[in-house]
């Protein structure tokens, strides 16, 4: 519940994920983008002096579109190299230190945070992206830039003490993140990534004491939010972002699947995300997910043989739970699609061991391979086999699920109460 809490924060994140969930998603266009009105502007673009800000300088974009596509791609090292060669002309600003820290947080991002080899060095760069612009800040108070990185550092650095229960550090990194989210607001005509962090702060402010009440004393403390305009502007900057257009298409994504249960609006996302980058580990399972859970099964088939084939290979940010995810909706489509038992057995396998190699084994697709191995052993009459995974279901399923009755009525029935 906590965790929840930080969503806000991350909301000022500058480009991550968030909240936790698993479910489907479709493929429209985008709603058209709603030009920012003056009147929800804090200053207008012409009385600041953006002279030296590197996140409105066209041709640093032009020069780092590769890299930043290169990140979502999974070319760690391809992306690193040219952040390190705008570090060497950069050296003072806090764009590069940052950017490479966002490199970090995707080798991070596919393992569902359960890696922790990339933490001392995702820290060191965000606490090195806040020192540099902290300097441009105390230099100008009127540096948006400036404020926009402290509030993305900061953001990013609570996230992950909140991912690893350190909650002192991830509510110091969050109170930070805020209070210079409210300074770069101010700046949103400027640039569709000054909007990012307000956007999600609009929605996650509302939605969150209202799915978690026991929150809202808590958040007495935080400005009111507004969940429709916080998608509103999250659209908008999918569309029109450049450093943070990808990131806002990921949480839009996500709340789109997980927070409005509206799965149907959540696939175009995901699809033009795996599409993409199709070497994103993260962006293929979300999107085979939402595709088996729209029965979309072509697609479904297709993207989880090439993360199982990518597994195989050694690709980055490819590994056991992408394969939990790929091997279940494979094994579903044996059985159901081309009535392939003995493939279907075999998949089902490969779950439980991509499960397994994990530490997935509370349920979900682990639970459910086990029922499926069960049933399919139960009609092959073979009752050592069923009787296994069955005791499995009896032993890690929720007592009031169908699957737990069914286990434990088959085992009743056949020896083993």
């Amino acid at each position: 519940m906590l965790r929840s809490l930080f969503c806000i924060c991350w909301g000022l994140l500058l480009l991550p994920h968030l909240a936790r969930a698993q479910k489907p998603d479709t493929t429209r266009t985008p709603p058209p983008i709603k030009t920012v009105e003056l009147d929800t502007v804090g200053v207008l673009p012409s009385a600041v002096d953006t002279k030296g800000w590197l996140l409105l300088d066209k041709d640093i974009q032009l020069e780092l579109d590769g890299a930043v596509r290169n990140i979502y791609n999974f070319k760690y090292d391809r992306a690193e190299k040219q952040f390190r060669s705008l570090r060497r002309r950069y050296p003072n600003h806090p764009m590069p230190y940052f950017l490479l820290g966002l490199s970090t947080w995707w080798k991070i991002m596919p393992t569902n945070f359960q890696t922790q080899q990339y933490d001392k060095t995702f820290f060191a760069y965000m606490d090195t992206a806040a020192t540099k612009a902290q300097k441009l800040y105390d230099a100008d108070n009127n540096n948006y830039e400036a404020s926009f990185f402290l509030s993305a550092a900061y953001g990013f650095d609570a996230r992950l003490h909140a991912e690893r229960h350190d909650w002192r550090k991830a509510t110091v990194g969050a109170r930070r993140a805020l209070n210079y989210l409210k300074k770069s607001q101010e700046a949103n005509g400027l640039s569709p990534e000054f909007q990012f962090g307000q956007a999600l702060f609009n929605y996650y402010a509302v939605w969150i004491p209202d799915n978690y009440p026991l929150l809202k004393p808590v958040l007495l403390f935080f400005p009111k939010g507004d969940k429709k305009l916080g998608l509103q502007q999250l659209r908008s900057v999918a569309a029109n972002g450049f450093y943070t257009g990808t990131e806002a298409r990921v949480f839009l994504m996500r709340i789109l699947k997980n927070e409005e249960n509206n799965a149907e609006e959540a696939i175009p996302v995901a699809r033009y995300l795996a599409t993409t980058y199709p070497d994103n580990g993260y962006f293929q399972r979300f999107y085979a997910l939402l595709a088996y859970d729209q029965g979309e099964f072509a697609d479904c088939e297709r993207v989880s043989r090439e993360i199982l084939d990518k597994i195989n290979k050694g690709m980055p940010g490819y590994e056991g739970i992408s394969g939990r995810y790929a091997s279940y909706f494979l094994g579903y489509l044996m059985q159901n699609r081309y009535r392939d038992m003995a493939k279907a057995k075999d998949y089902y396998q490969r779950c439980i061991v991509f499960s397994e190699s994990t530490g997935d084994t509370s349920g979900g697709f682990y639970l459910f391979a086990n029922v499926n191995l069960a049933r399919l052993a139960a009609k092959e009459k073979d009752v050592a086999a069923a009787k296994r995974y069955y005791g499995v279901v009896a032993d890690k399923a929720d007592h009031k699920s169908e699957q737990y009755k069914e286990a434990k009525a088959w085992l009743k029935k056949n020896g083993k109460a």
